[in-house]
């Protein structure tokens, strides 16, 4: 009887390590997200995919985050000037056809919901799929935009 146990345990110990042998050949995102996660984590050690997502990621947060300025700047400008010409009497607003334009426009909005939403969809799977396959540049990218902003 002892020794029936002692072979169960051995194999049971045999079957451990053989696991743990090959958690440490699996790298981490494989875990996570599967044996699709992909073409660039193959390619470059982590250490690279993250700085290539971190400074590609910075750049496109820093070009954000000043076009968004000007953006801002050039809208709220604009709708200032606006306003001081409508109090001067410089324009009139005829808001009878605003209201009219606007109406149309909900009722046009409201027919092509129907036919964007495919679209959108399929937009969104290859987003998610492109991001488990690059999970690491992606994660890189992300963090990179978030300093860039707020730089």
């Amino acid at each position: 009887m002892a020794h029936r146990d002692k072979e169960l345990e051995e194999e049971l110990y045999d079957k451990v390590v053989d696991l743990t042998e090959y958690a440490k050949r699996q790298r981490w995102w494989n875990r996570l997200f599967g044996k699709n996660s992909g073409p660039v984590a193959e390619k470059y050690s982590v250490a690279t995919q993250i700085a290539i997502g971190g400074v590609s990621g910075w750049c496109a947060g820093y070009l954000f985050q000043k076009v968004g300025k000007i953006a801002a700047t050039s809208v709220g400008g604009g709708l200032l000037l606006l306003q001081i010409a409508n109090n001067s009497g410089y324009i009139q607003v005829d808001w009878k056809r605003v209201e009219k334009d606007v109406n149309k426009a909900k009722k046009q909005l409201k027919k092509g919901t129907n036919q964007a939403a495919p679209e959108l969809n399929t937009f969104f799977e290859k987003s998610t799929e492109f991001v488990k396959k690059n999970i690491v540049v992606t994660s890189g990218f992300i963090g990179g935009f978030l300093l860039g902003l707020a730089s």
